[in-house]
């Protein structure tokens, strides 16, 4: 395993575990908790060929399904979970939150998904694996260890634009008693301001759902019109104003279009690729 990493800063914000060859990212500040297991895949160390290579975690972009079942058997036993217990989301760029039972284990991997349109996952039942997909878009996991309760949402601009990060925290705290201060909460890889450029009507709906204070962080307009805009500082405002703590929250400082060869990039690879996968499932007690 091989990877080669371009970071924005030299902030500590990811450790690489590796197993068997396999790597996944992981978070200094989750490990801390003990409650979780969780990573986020790379490129490296699966089975898939060509544009999905390697660790492709996705069934539905041309890749051979039987690449991808053992993707997930090599890339579970990194994270240190049951592939039959992970579930995934069915992402759609909505805000659409579901709470996932054990009436759901498998769904996705090794069983049809019977829902949709759904971004976000929560679960408070120990060994389910929350599964969420990118290649740019933003990763968010949430771990709230005083009520055992773990969250993964999947946050693209509209996602993003639509708070899914609040939703997610709102829901915990309505289903499950969680306190946003008791939250630890991670910002993922995904794209970078300055690869991500879009037009004005995206702008247009930001600047409608954020203050005016933030526009300067948030985004900023070039020359041919087009804007730059930072998803990374739209999250991190979001899951503050749901009342996560600064000290409770890891932002990431890694860009998957700026790593192509190690991370997918819907952008960089011009849509040709697979997708990564974030992870988080609760420790069975033992």
């Amino acid at each position: 395993m091989s990877l080669d990493l371009k970071f924005k800063n030299k902030a500590r914000i990811f450790d690489i575990k590796e197993v068997e060859g396999v790597p996944a990212l992981q978070y200094p500040l989750f490990e801390a908790t003990k409650v979780v297991c969780h990573g986020i895949s790379t490129r490296e160390g699966g089975v898939s060929e060509g544009i999905y290579r390697s660790m492709n975690l996705s069934f539905s972009r041309g890749d051979k399904p039987e690449n991808v079942m053992e993707n997930y058997r090599r890339i579970a036993n990194t994270i240190g979970v049951s592939v039959e217990n992970i579930v995934c989301s069915a992402q759609t760029h909505t805000t659409n939150v579901k709470i996932v039972t054990q009436e759901d284990a498998g769904k996705g991997v090794i069983r049809e998904k019977d829902y949709t349109d759904v971004d976000g996952l929560i679960t408070n039942v120990p060994g389910l694996c929350l599964a969420t997909f990118y290649a740019d878009c933003v990763p968010l996991l949430f771990v709230d260890p005083i009520e055992r309760v773990v969250a993964a949402s999947h946050s693209g601009w509209r996602g993003t634009v639509g708070k899914i990060g609040k939703v997610t925290v709102e829901k915990m705290q309505c289903e499950f008693g969680c306190r946003p201060e008791n939250i630890y909460a991670a910002i993922g890889p995904s794209i970078c301001q300055n690869c991500y450029e879009v037009s004005e009507d995206v702008i247009i709906q930001f600047k409608e759902n954020f203050a005016k204070d933030y526009w300067n962080q948030l985004f900023y307009k070039k020359e041919n019109g087009k804007y730059q805009l930072n998803l990374w500082a739209a999250n991190e405002i979001i899951l503050s104003e749901a009342g996560i703590t600064s000290d409770h929250m890891a932002v990431t400082n890694l860009c998957t279009c700026c790593n192509p060869e190690d991370l997918f990039s819907h952008r960089a690879s011009q849509g040709k690729r697979g997708n990564l996968a974030a992870f988080i499932a609760l420790k069975e007690e033992r």
